[in-house]
Parts: C-alpha cells; sequence; structure tokens
C-alpha cells in the first residue's frame, strides 16, 4: 500500500485507497516525500481543531514554492495561527456571516438565473463552464467589488493558477505568472478603492487599521487572493460534483429534485468534498496509534478519507441523502473552520434549487468529462450535459 498526493490514479478514484489507509495505516508515512497522513474520522477532526499541536504557520499546501513560513504572504490567515490568525481573519469575517449570507439570496438568484437561462434555452451546455464556473466568480466578485469587467479574466487567470499538469508536484512556470497577473489585478482594484470608496470588501480593507495603521497593499493582495481563489474554485467544483453524483444515483436525484436541496448538498460534501487535505505541521514530538511522529513532521489531514469513515457515516460508501452529516468535516474545524461556508452553502442551494425547479430530467455525457487535476482539489473542469425541461 502506498500513498502520494501526487498519484494520477487518485485523481481518479482515491476512495478504495483512503479505505485502506483507514484500516490498515491510520498513521501513514510516505518517507520519500517525508509526509504523514491522518484518515480516520476522530484524528483528522481532532488534528484540525488543535492548532497549537497541528500548526498552520507553514500554510496549508504542500506545493515547496508556497509552504514554509513565507506562506502567510501568499495564503494570508490560512497560513497563520492563533492570535495573528485570530486578528486578520476578522477584517473580513463580518462580510460572510450567516446574517449577511441570508440577506444576499435574491441578489444570489438573480445572478444564478442570469447565468441559467441562457444555458437551458440551449437545453446542451458545460455545467462547468457555463454555470458552475459563473455563479460563484460573480458573487465572491460583488461582495469583495471586483469590477464587472475584469471577472472572465481573473476566472482565467484563477483557472490557470491552481490546475497543473498531471504529476506536477510544485508550482509550474505557468502556475506561478497567473498568480503575478492576479496580483497585479488585485494591486489595481485596491489603488482604484483607496481613490473612489464605495461599500465593498475592497474599501474596508484599504480603511483597516488592525495595528494602528493602514494594511500593506502586500498584506491586502494576500487577503484578496486567499477570498477569491478559495470562493470560487471550492464553490465550483462543488456544484459540479453535486451535479454529477446525483446523474450517477437515479433514486437520490428523484430525492433531491424531491425538496431534498439541503440534502443534496450536504451529502454532495461529505461524499465528494472538492478539498480532499489540509497540511498541518506538528509543533512537538507526538504517538500516533502507537506510531511516533516527530515535531516539525507535515501532516496531511484527509479530510475526503475521514467523510467516509464508516465508523462515524454507516454504510459510507453510499450515497444516500438520508444520512445524518452533522459530522462532515469538508469545511475544517476549530479556528481554521473555513470563512466562506456560509456562502459556498447558499450559493449552491440556490444553483440546485434553480436547477431542480426548471429541469425534469437531464443525462451527462460521461465519455467527455473532464477532472481537473490539482494536487487538493477534486471536481470536474467540464461536464457536458443535455437537459429536458418541465
Amino acid at each position: 500500500m502506498e500513498y502520494s498526493p501526487y498519484d494520477e490514479q487518485l485523481n481518479v478514484d482515491p476512495y478504495p485507497l483512503y479505505a485502506q489507509l483507514r484500516e490498515k495505516a491510520p498513521v501513514y508515512h510516505n518517507e520519500e516525500l517525508d509526509i504523514w497522513a491522518l484518515s480516520r474520522h476522530a484524528d483528522v477532526d481532532a488534528a484540525l481543531r488543535d492548532s497549537a499541536g497541528f500548526s498552520s504557520a507553514n500554510g496549508p499546501l504542500l506545493d515547496s514554492a508556497i509552504w514554509g513560513p513565507d506562506a502567510h504572504k501568499v495564503m494570508s490567515f490560512n497560513a497563520m495561527d492563533p492570535p495573528d490568525h485570530t486578528r486578520t481573519r476578522a477584517l473580513v469575517s463580518g462580510v460572510f456571516s450567516p446574517r449577511h449570507m441570508n440577506g444576499l439570496e435574491e441578489r444570489i438568484r438573480d445572478i444564478v438565473r442570469t447565468h441559467l437561462d441562457p444555458a437551458l434555452e440551449r437545453e446542451s451546455f458545460d455545467f462547468v463552464a457555463d454555470v458552475a464556473a459563473t455563479v460563484p466568480m460573480d458573487v465572491i466578485s460583488e461582495l469583495i467589488g471586483v469590477p464587472h469587467e475584469d471577472r472572465a479574466e481573473a476566472r482565467r487567470l484563477i483557472h490557470l493558477a491552481f490546475h497543473r499538469p498531471p504529476g506536477a508536484r510544485d508550482l509550474t512556470p505557468e502556475n506561478a505568472q497567473a498568480m503575478g497577473e492576479l496580483a497585479g489585478y488585485y494591486l489595481r482594484w485596491v489603488s482604484e478603492r483607496r481613490r473612489n470608496p464605495g461599500t465593498d470588501l475592497l474599501t474596508s480593507l484599504g480603511q483597516a487599521r488592525p495595528d494602528g495603521a493602514l494594511l500593506t497593499d502586500e498584506q491586502i493582495v494576500a487577503v484578496l487572493g486567499l477570498l477569491v481563489t478559495a470562493g470560487y474554485e471550492t464553490s465550483l467544483r462543488m456544484l459540479g460534483n453535486a451535479w454529477y453524483w446525483a446523474w450517477r444515483n437515479p433514486d437520490q436525484r428523484a430525492r433531491a429534485f424531491d425538496g431534498g436541496i439541503t440534502e443534496w448538498v450536504e451529502e454532495t460534501l461529505r461524499y465528494d468534498t472538492p478539498v480532499q487535505y489540509m497540511v498541518r505541521t506538528l509543533t512537538e514530538d507526538r504517538t500516533l496509534h502507537g506510531v511516533p511522529v516527530p515535531a516539525g513532521a507535515r501532516v496531511l489531514c484527509l479530510i475526503a478519507a475521514a467523510n467516509r469513515d464508516p465508523e462515524v457515516f454507516p454504510d459510507a460508501e453510499r450515497f444516500d441523502l438520508g444520512r445524518d452529516t452533522h459530522r462532515v468535516i469538508s469545511f475544517g474545524g476549530g479556528p481554521h473552520y473555513c470563512l466562506g461556508a456560509p456562502l459556498a452553502r447558499l450559493e449552491a442551494r440556490v444553483v440546485l434549487a434553480e436547477l431542480a425547479r426548471r429541469v425534469s430530467a437531464y443525462e451527462i455525457d460521461a465519455d467527455r468529462a473532464v477532472r481537473v487535476y490539482t494536487t487538493n482539489i477534486r471536481g470536474f473542469s467540464s461536464l457536458p450535459t443535455t437537459i429536458k425541461l418541465r
């Protein structure tokens, strides 16, 4: 049994290997990569909540170009521990509060219909390109204050920044170039808002004084980079996964279309979550399941494996909208619980509810479906779809 996050086969179906890890090697060490992996729900959940023992200071990703003590320059508060994490996260947390999200529902529905109407009129479209990739970008852009004319290009650059050729173990030159171009856009947006303040998050960040001084451009760019990419990339993959697995399970699709939208979202998050793992750095020597793990170890918390742990979710390999999902950890836990979780859930519910209201049946051309390749994001870059309207 060998586990490597760079194994191309995992992109097809990682779950049989995850099951082996949970059963036979709950604390797994890949000596070549010098990484450790936790796969059982209890262990992953505990590690994500223990920011003192499992630090985020080196960042949540394995890429050597990003991982390390300077990770916060790219990943902002996602690569910090309390109290720095708490202080920086507070700058944007209000925008993503459940109360604020509830007030956005009608606006999100308008955005959804703008993109959905032309796709449904054609009755044949790419679910990812025409729906899942457009709605999250517009929603996060409106929250932040991204100009409408820049959104398509920002979406293209995010795609280039995230996606790797199969087997790539670090940022490629194309990834780095796209990230640099994105940073240039962020700087331009910040500069514009400092000249012409508005009511959006860009303005708030430009005026914030967490330590008595204005945030630097670099600090704001890091926050924006985290929010735009995380708010876009994971949401679109979750939507694609929901669409795909409901198609693969017609009985559950019928249940979803018959009012089970929330259950559709939550079971998708459990069954095939977009974020497969998060990296933490162990701060002290620990012994886990009789295995000594040294301080400084890079530990992969395999969220996707934990969400299919049969000790927590009976019949875990079944896509079942009737199950109890309250212990799902797709959005993490503890101080790093995903800030955008309420927004991601709301977007997914609105998109899928609009589809269920207007579509009676659909088919996916599985032969032409394309999975995205990254080291820890799972989902589709193309889902050719044909629908039948009600």
